[in-house]
């Protein structure tokens, strides 16, 4: 069974689950707080205008918390599919590696990020509208400029969703497993403004994207991002974290 197949089984398997309202939830909450409070972005310490502070403070609001805490619980129930029922048991019965099905999953788990980041953007949209209407003011930027944020956020994340990955493999018991995958994300403040930030993957996104705003006059397009030792970390992190979900992954049940 290649891993092709296997990653078909795994979507059919989350058609019956609630994974969608998950990523949707967040993403609404994000929302109906900057289109109530469309006033504050007409004055802001930044010195960015009106419609790049509506539309930054909301993504990094995204960046910093919301995604990577939907990214915890998404992994997590990704991984209990298999643990109910004796789900693992059973497809470890068929023939197939438990390192295809660990990468199958992890395949979802990018899929499933891709399509929060996805709507992220395409709910920008109704939001601008909305506050373009109430305010009188043109909030709404460029389709382009919208899809790059959001490309950039996800692309960002991949290592960050690997050690996720990695928790929730190694961690049996859920509640633990989500809890230490939310604790994960608050060390990022602080760690964010040190001079090791590459080395936490959690820092990535909110960092990248906080980067624009220092620029008075941002540009999403203009974002000079310094790809050593960035680069060489996030491919390491991600392989080692990869590596050690397929060598832990059903495991347990494998005894």
């Amino acid at each position: 069974m290649n891993l092709l197949t296997i990653f078909h089984i795994e979507l059919k398997k989350i058609r019956r689950t609630h994974i969608i309202w998950i990523l949707l939830i967040p993403l609404i909450l994000l929302w109906i707080p900057a289109i109530l409070n469309a006033d504050s972005n007409f004055s802001n310490a930044a010195g960015l205008s009106p419609e790049m502070n509506f539309f930054f403070q909301t993504f990094l609001g995204l960046s910093w918390f919301m995604y990577p805490a939907s990214l915890v619980v998404i992994t997590v129930m990704l991984n209990q599919l298999e643990r109910s029922n004796q789900g693992m048991q059973k497809m470890l019965s068929l023939p197939v590696y438990a390192a295809g099905l660990c990468l199958g999953k992890f395949l979802v788990l990018l899929l499933l990020a891709a399509f929060q980041m996805f709507m992220m953007a395409a709910l920008y949209f109704p939001a601008a509208f909305i506050v373009s209407h109430s305010t009188g003011y043109d909030f709404v930027l460029p389709l382009s400029s919208v899809l790059y944020e959001a490309l950039i956020i996800y692309i960002s994340s991949i290592p960050m969703a690997a050690f996720y990955w990695l928790a929730a493999v190694c961690i049996q018991t859920s509640v633990f497993s989500v809890g230490i995958g939310l604790a994960a994300i608050v060390p990022s403040v602080l760690l964010i403004n040190t001079k090791a930030w590459f080395a936490y993957p959690m820092c990535y996104p909110f960092h990248i994207l906080s980067q624009f705003i220092g620029q008075p006059k941002a540009d999403v397009f203009n974002l000079s991002v310094d790809l050593f030792p960035l680069l060489p970390v996030a491919i390491a992190v991600t392989l080692v974290c990869l590596t050690v979900s397929c060598l832990c992954f059903g495991r347990a049940e494998r005894r």
